[in-house]
C-alpha cells in the first residue's frame, strides 16, 4: 500500500459517504448480479449477438 490509499481510508472512516450513495452503489451491484441471474438462467439472446466478420479483415459490401 502507498500512502495515497492510506491517506483515502482514513478520510473515508472520518467522513463516510452519505446513505444515498451507499444506496446507489448497492443497487448497481444489485442489477449487476441480477444481469448475471438471468444471462446464466435464461441464455444471452440471439438479437443481441454480433455476427462474426473473420480476423481483421472489413466486411465486403
Amino acid at each position: 500500500m502507498n500512502l495515497r490509499w492510506l491517506l483515502r481510508m482514513k478520510r473515508w472512516a472520518n467522513h463516510p459517504p452519505s446513505w444515498t450513495t451507499v444506496k446507489l452503489v448497492a443497487g448497481v451491484i444489485a442489477l449487476c448480479i441480477l444481469l448475471y441471474l438471468y444471462e446464466y438462467l435464461y441464455g444471452w439472446p440471439e438479437f443481441l449477438t454480433t455476427q462474426p466478420v473473420g480476423r481483421g479483415r472489413m466486411p465486403r459490401f
